[in-house]
């Protein structure tokens, strides 16, 4: 049965997102937030809110303890991570289901088996999934790195088993590079998930992004709800994402999905997730990772599919069917883009620009779908992630989509900040982008001069 009451382990717009998939499956709600987060939106928007700390993250959204004390005082059930914070750690997971409390994705071992890097990968090897060449387990040494690196040629690409985000990662395109590199992303990966490991792989050139969201629940049902293209990023952070993705053809299409299912089955996987894909420019695809997590981007997926993957998410938790099970296999249904409106300074390397918002008009019409937790008036901290609000146009095809997604931008009025608007509205001037041919290094080769 479906949950009467959950609690979002979690802020800004994401809460809100689990917030009105919940209301409309009539689950009340509670949140959670810090001393910083007091007037936020999503707070006032809540059936119940708890203050669970003061701003700095590790004293608040990252305090499991505080987190499960609001549910159980608040006779929530279940919990929803969102993204970030909390939401890949199996500790977390674990400590709900201790509680008796339904983690709202799948379990704290399969948190544990694909947050792995390195154990992931050899899972996927295992189950038939395409990887790339890479090492079998951690390297420990430099001198082991650097046979590797000799035995599959150069480029190679130093990746944190743990990691996530762009954190522990380093390109090596020359030995003389090599030992200064592994060491600067050992030292990174240690800072920023406690665990200092890395492996090695085979470098892509020239890759494009791509990655399929999957659905799985206790009956048996498993699906992939198609794939998104997210290759336009900037040091490892994605920036824009569309979908269906306009390399891949029905064939491709297919082999994709079918590859994310059999690595959905080969962990007994459930609730949402995503399989994450580099794409050659031969269309070879290889097995990057896996999100055990409903992604920033997941509205794309939404929008071509007429799926709500927040909703399917609170059933599959609850032991129910997914709801969109029965419409599988699906087909794109016209084209999706996503701006992520960040306040950000893009002509100075997107440095953060927090402050105060003095203006806030979101554009509307058809096809417009904005996703946001300020308003005029609030404030951007530097305590927190910089995304201000997410920008989803859908349309026939992919023209309409972008031609909606101009006309989208042009209306967004944000004043008091400084966005990353003005960036999103010239890569829609950029006739690579527009040619659907961006791969990662967009960014770097092709908007040289905005940066």
């Amino acid at each position: 049965m479906m949950f009467n009451k959950i609690l979002i382990a979690n802020r800004g717009e994401v809460a809100l997102r689990v917030m009105r998939a919940a209301k409309e499956l009539g689950v009340k709600t509670v949140a959670v937030y810090s001393t910083e987060d007091a007037d936020t939106y999503p707070v006032r928007y809540a059936d119940e809110a708890v203050c669970i700390g003061p701003a700095q993250a590790n004293k608040s959204y990252l305090v499991m303890s505080n987190i499960i004390a609001a549910a159980k005082n608040t006779g929530a059930e279940a919990i929803h991570p969102g993204y970030g914070f909390l939401a890949e750690n199996a500790d977390f997971a674990r400590a709900c289901a201790d509680n008796d409390l339904v983690f709202i994705g799948p379990s704290a071992e399969c948190i544990e088996r694909m947050g792995d890097k390195s154990s992931a990968r050899e899972t996927m090897k295992g189950c038939g999934v395409p990887t790339v060449p890479g090492s079998d387990g951690c390297i420990d040494t430099a001198a082991e790195a650097k046979a590797f690196a000799d035995s599959v040629g150069y480029p190679v690409l130093i990746k944190a088993t743990a990691g996530g985000g762009g954190k522990g990662m380093r390109e090596v395109h020359d030995p003389s590079e090599l030992e200064a590199q592994y060491q600067a992303a050992r030292t990174e990966a240690g800072a920023a998930f406690g665990n200092d490991g890395v492996y090695l792989e085979k470098l892509v050139l020239r890759p494009r992004h791509v990655e399929v969201q999957v659905l799985a629940d206790d009956f048996g049902n498993h699906i992939a709800l198609c794939e998104r293209d997210c290759s336009v990023q900037r040091r490892h952070q994605k920036l824009i994402e569309e979908a269906p993705s306009p390399a891949l053809d029905d064939e491709l299409r297919r082999a994709m999905g079918v590859a994310a299912i059999k690595a959905v089955r080969a962990v007994d996987y459930r609730n949402a997730g995503t399989i994450e894909f580099l794409l050659d420019e031969r269309g070879h695809f290889y097995f990057m990772e896996m999100n055990t997590r409903v992604q920033v981007e997941h509205p794309v997926t939404e929008e071509i599919t007429g799926t709500d993957i927040i909703k399917e998410q609170l059933r599959i938790a609850a032991g129910e069917p997914m709801s969109c099970a029965a419409r599988a296999p699906f087909s794109p249904a016209g084209h999706a883009v996503e701006f992520r409106i960040n306040a950000e300074d893009p002509a100075h390397g997107f440095r953060p620009c927090p402050g105060t918002i003095t203006r806030f008009e979101p554009p509307a019409g058809p096809g417009v779908r904005v996703e946001s937790y300020v308003r005029t008036g609030s404030r951007i901290s530097p305590y927190y992630d910089s995304l201000v609000a997410k920008l989803i146009v859908h349309g026939q095809d992919r023209a309409e989509a972008l031609a909606r997604g101009r006309r989208a931008l042009d209306e967004f009025t944000i004043e008091g900040i400084q966005t990353t608007i003005p960036f999103h509205r010239r890569v829609l001037d950029n006739a690579v982008f527009c040619a659907g041919d961006a791969t990662t290094d967009f960014i770097e080769t092709q908007m040289g001069d905005v940066l």
